[in-house]
């Protein structure tokens, strides 16, 4: 399947900011109706909650802890057409408290997929390369396969066990291959189990999982739930790098587009933090879109962090950079994975490269 190049990335993926006022309030500009957000507190130390259109708004995950899925009927109450509804929820709309919501679009009402050996239910975009995939396994039988309905090989799956206290998210990504996995809830590096993805790397329709903890803890009484993205010209890059360790010569990695979001993860060397930063933050913390810092961690419940020698992403035209010479995004030798989405694209309609001017 040849995926069209997306002209206005921001109607596929976008951020917004909103202060919380402890009621109900509806956050608008996000240029579409959602199918997942993931919201942060920023000013404080709470939770990431995410919660898509395929588990239902009364469900939300964490992204930080191994923590089952939760139940709460006042964190966000409806996707809307621009954007979605918050409840009085203490951590998504608590009074006075600045959030960030990063909001990707699916295909909306989830179908039914017989692709794999287990049936999912998948909610797919395959303008944009995003699906999000549920199932519940039939027997413990192992490995299993299951349809994410993309229809090319996805790059990046972000995996986890829905129903089981203690059970790590999963996180494949192309640069390391079926052979290895990170965990988006803990600093750790990546780890060499055959239990996750049975080291069978995820082909044009389905993916695989192995007998690794957290795919067969429960057998066929437990949910799952995946975030299943192929890379899109102009609009989505996945791959890694390798660090300098020089806040005077940190390497540049070019995306073919400026992001918009860009999410960085050290999987060798040393452990450290899953690091979120986003030109919507960068603007709003006075750094003109090219990044200052405004650092947000996916596995730490933290408050944003902006200091432009810590963790600082510059976001360029083409591309972007990691600044400072700190392990957490720059370590000297250390390798990198990352994830960014554009806020400009490159390429035009026939997927040939811009000239600059």
């Amino acid at each position: 399947m040849a995926y069209t190049t997306i002209n206005k990335p921001n109607t596929q993926m976008n951020t917004v900011l909103w202060t919380g006022n402890s009621s109900t309030q509806s956050i608008t500009g996000v240029g579409f109706q959602p199918d997942w957000t993931w919201i942060k507190c920023r000013n404080d130390a709470q939770e990431p909650r995410l919660v898509d259109s395929v588990r239902g708004t009364t469900k939300y995950l964490d992204a930080s802890l191994s923590i089952a899925e939760l139940t709460d009927t006042n964190i966000l109450t409806s996707f809307d057409t621009d954007g979605f509804t918050l409840g009085d929820d203490a951590i998504s709309n608590y009074s006075g408290n600045t959030m960030v919501g990063w909001n990707w679009k699916a295909g909306g009402t989830a179908s039914s997929n017989t692709d794999g050996s287990i049936t999912s239910s998948v909610s797919v975009n395959t303008t944009n390369g995003f699906s999000i995939v549920t199932w519940t396994p039939t027997d413990t039988s192992y490995p299993q396969t299951i349809g994410h309905s993309l229809g090319v090989k996805p790059n990046v799956m972000i995996v986890k066990n829905r129903s089981r206290a203690g059970t790590d998210w999963r996180v494949y990504h192309s640069s390391l291959g079926a052979t290895k996995a990170l965990n988006l809830n803990t600093t750790s590096a990546q780890i060499d189990d055959n239990g996750f993805w049975n080291d069978v790397e995820p082909s044009s329709t389905v993916f695989t999982t192995g007998n690794g903890y957290g795919f067969t803890t429960g057998g066929a009484t437990d949910n799952y739930v995946a975030y299943c993205f192929a890379e899109v010209k102009g609009y989505s890059k996945f791959g890694s790098y390798i660090g300098t360790g020089s806040s005077t010569g940190t390497p540049f990695i070019y995306t073919g587009f400026k992001p918009a979001f860009v999410m960085t993860k050290i999987s060798s060397g040393t452990t450290d933090d899953w690091t979120m930063t986003d030109i919507v933050r960068d603007n709003a913390v006075g750094g003109g879109g090219n990044g200052t810092g405004a650092r947000l961690q996916a596995n730490y419940n933290g408050a944003e962090a902006v200091n432009t020698t810590y963790a600082s992403i510059q976001k360029y035209s083409n591309g972007f950079s990691p600044q400072g010479n700190l392990n957490v995004t720059n370590g000297s030798g250390y390798t990198y994975i990352y994830i960014a989405f554009a806020e400009n694209p490159l390429v035009g309609t026939n997927n040939v490269p811009a000239t600059a001017r």
